[in-house]
């Protein structure tokens, strides 16, 4: 019983999304990353057998905060670059003990 619960926590943490191309991506939400009012979601990509990706997560801003109930969050990329490493560096810090980054 305790293993459908987990799947189930597991399961909760996946969000899928459509590349330019319109193919469904699937990845996992690593955290929540706010700066400068502005919301960042911490993703890592899972690759089509179901296992994570080793590498690079991505970071999108949350499009708008205003959203009703029935409406699903919209994410935009970030073109700037000094924002990504700000919103990177907070979440190294944040998981700086769960994880093992490479510079």
């Amino acid at each position: 019983m305790d293993e459908n619960i987990n799947e189930n926590e597991e399961l909760e943490n996946i969000i899928t999304l459509k590349d330019e191309e319109g193919n469904e991506v699937k990845f996992e939400f690593l955290d929540l990353v706010e700066l400068n009012n502005e919301e960042y979601v911490i993703l890592l990509p899972i690759t089509t057998d179901g296992e994570e990706e080793e590498g690079e997560v991505v970071i999108l801003q949350i499009e708008d905060k205003d959203i009703p109930d029935d409406e699903e969050e919209s994410y935009i990329s970030v073109e700037d670059e000094a924002i990504l490493n700000q919103v990177f560096e907070i979440f190294k810090e944040k998981f700086k003990n769960d994880f093992d980054f490479v510079d």
